[in-house]
C-alpha cells in the first residue's frame, strides 16, 4: 500500500523545503498541516505547494495533535486506504528514514516507530526520554525504545481509530501509545538517525507546559489501570 507523509508544522523554516523536496523526489505524496503560523512562514508554505505538496491550514494554533488529526482526516477522504507516515519538519527526520519506516509498515501491516539512539541526544532530551520510557514501561508493561519520536508510520486501517484518540497537543502522541497498549496493538521499531540541529533550537516544545501534557496521560493511565473494572 502506498504511503502519504503528513508533516505538522508551526512557524516552519528552510528545513521544511528540504524535507519536502527530498520526499517528492522519492515519489511520496506530502501533506503539510500548518498549525496557525504567522505571515513569516508564507514563503516556506508556498514552496511546499510549488513542489507538489498539499498544504492544509488551521487559522489559529491548535496543537500538534490537532494538526495530525487534520492530516489523517484529509488522507482518509482523499486517499482512502493509504498508509500514513508522520514526520517533523525541524531537520530531525530525513527522507531516507521516512522511506525505511514506511517500508517496514507496508511489509508488516503494523504501526512503526522511528527510534533514535538516546546516547546521541542532547542531555536534556536524553534525560527526559529515559524518564518517559521508564514511566511508560511501568504503566503498560511494554518497553518502547522512543516514546517521544515524531517519526511514525501507521497502516491505513488505523486512521479512523487514530482520529478518535483524545489529545490535541503534545499529549496526543503519548496517548496513541497508551491507548494502543490497552487495545493490544503492536508497534514495530526501526532505528533512525539522531539529528539535533543547534541543540534542537527550532523545536516549539515548551519544557514545563508540554512535559506536563505528556506525563499527565501516563499518570492517569496508571490510575485507571489500578481501578476495578466495574469502577472504570
Amino acid at each position: 500500500m502506498e504511503s502519504v507523509v503528513v508533516v505538522p508544522v508551526y512557524q516552519p523554516g528552510e528545513h521544511l523545503r528540504t524535507l519536502v523536496t527530498d520526499l517528492r523526489c522519492a515519489g511520496l505524496p506530502v501533506v503539510v498541516v500548518d498549525d496557525g503560523s504567522d505571515r513569516d512562514s508564507a514563503a516556506a508554505l508556498a514552496a511546499v505547494a510549488e513542489l507538489g505538496g498539499t498544504v492544509l491550514a488551521h487559522p489559529v494554533n491548535r496543537g500538534k495533535g490537532a494538526a495530525l488529526k487534520t492530516g489523517f482526516r484529509h488522507v482518509t477522504a482523499a486517499c482512502p486506504g493509504f498508509d500514513v507516515v508522520c514526520a517533523d519538519a525541524d531537520g530531525q527526520h530525513s527522507a531516507e528514514d521516512v522511506l525505511r519506516v514506511a517500508g517496514r509498515s507496508r511489509d508488516t501491516g503494523r504501526a512503526v516507530l522511528g527510534v533514535r539512539r538516546f546516547a546521541q541526544m542532547p542531555l536534556r532530551s536524553r534525560v527526559g526520554n529515559t524518564a518517559t520510557q521508564l514511566l511508560f514501561r511501568a504503566a503498560t508493561g511494554r518497553l518502547v525504545g522512543d516514546t517521544q519520536t515524531g517519526l511514525r508510520a501507521y497502516p491505513g486501517s488505523l486512521l479512523d481509530w487514530l482520529i478518535s484518540v483524545p489529545g490535541d497537543r503534545f499529549d496526543y502522541e503519548m496517548n496513541i501509545l497508551l491507548y494502543a497498549a490497552r487495545r493490544g496493538y503492536e508497534f514495530d521499531e526501526v532505528t533512525i538517525a539522531t539529528t539535533y540541529l543547534a541543540d534542537n533550537a527550532s523545536s516549539h516544545f515548551e519544557p514545563l507546559t508540554d512535559a506536563t501534557r505528556i506525563y499527565w496521560p501516563l499518570l492517569r493511565f496508571v490510575a485507571t489501570s489500578l481501578l476495578p473494572a466495574r469502577a472504570r
